[in-house]
């Protein structure tokens, strides 16, 4: 009975060092990024490393080089690595199925940021996105609003690749507004590179062939940057307005200099802390929140220096 006895307090012994070692062991979280060449994608990241530092986390990082194979693969490699949670900003909408089908036969919780699933997928724990849609409404309404101050009804539009979920939301959205304000949307042109030169040559394109255009709705914030510097070259700075949805200290300046009218500013710092709070509390067995619509807050120029503007601006980009 003795032996039995100290062999019972032996096992017990065992397991409670098992638990507590299991408990000293730290979760990590991977942020896969489509690419980190942007900024924005950097940004996510500060928030994701951030918050997981906050959290008492380990922080992997991966990018995905715009490839959808190379996003699986990371996916796989960050896995096999023993990952406990990964937040993705993916390639595109249409990318993510095979990666959720993954990660959930791994029980690997997963939370988007930025971009958001292909509508109809279910099988992830958060999606915290801007709210695209109403985001695309507020800029719609106020880029007609600047397109009527200068004696016209005509708008262009430099957009993000129309195969991610939130493009579609914003273009939804301002296609409504201009519908309901009497603007015309005559020309829309994605992006495929993201970058402020690619927007410069696209604004030029549309200025060239719709001279009467008046304003310029910037769906991400080097469309903003690539309109202020071709209108710019053309003497045509505050005779079409611009707006721009994410926002940079670049964006900020040309805001401050007149060279552009609005910012919505999408919390992109924000994005990653909110995104790694989910999977954080996926893995304690907590409530999550699977879709978070952040709110995107239109600032001008009059109130760039304002304690609203700062406190949103703390969670859009490294401070």
């Amino acid at each position: 009975m003795k032996k039995l006895i100290k062999a019972l307090a032996v096992a017990a012994a065992v397991l409670v060092a098992q638990g507590a070692h299991a408990q000293d062991k730290k979760f990590t979280v991977a942020y896969i990024a489509p690419s980190l060449d942007i900024d924005y994608w950097q940004w996510v990241a500060h928030g994701v490393q951030q918050k997981a530092k906050d959290l008492g986390m380990n922080y992997v990082e991966y990018t995905s080089e715009n490839s959808p194979a190379k996003q699986m693969d990371n996916a796989r490699v960050a896995v096999t690595r023993g990952v406990s949670a990964v937040v993705i900003g993916p390639v595109s909408s249409t990318s993510t199925p095979p990666l959720l089908a993954y990660l959930a036969q791994q029980k690997v919780p997963v939370a988007f940021a930025g971009i958001g699933p292909q509508p109809g997928q279910t099988n992830y724990t958060s999606s915290v996105t801007a709210n695209n849609y109403e985001t695309g409404l507020a800029q719609g309404k106020y880029t007609c609003e600047l397109a009527k101050e200068r004696g016209g009804k005509e708008v262009g539009m430099l957009s993000l690749p129309q195969d991610r979920e939130n493009a579609q939301k914003y273009l939804k959205g301002a296609k409504e507004a201009f519908q309901a304000n009497g603007c015309e949307l005559v020309q829309m042109l994605e992006t495929k590179g993201l970058t402020i030169n690619e927007a410069v040559t696209q604004a030029n394109d549309l200025l060239t062939a719709h001279p009467n255009v008046k304003a310029i709705y910037g769906m991400y914030d080097q469309a903003g940057s690539g309109a202020a510097k071709a209108l710019a070259t053309r003497g045509l700075t505050g005779k079409v307005g611009v707006t721009v949805a994410d926002g940079s200290p670049t964006t900020i300046q040309l805001l401050k200099d007149g060279a552009i009218q609005g910012i919505f500013f999408q919390e992109a710092v924000g994005q990653g802390i909110d995104a790694t709070e989910q999977v954080y509390k996926a893995l304690k067995g907590e409530k999550t929140t699977q879709n978070m619509a952040l709110v995107m807050p239109l600032v001008k120029a009059a109130d760039i220096s304002s304690d609203a503007a700062k406190k949103v601006i703390a969670r859009v980009f490294p401070q």
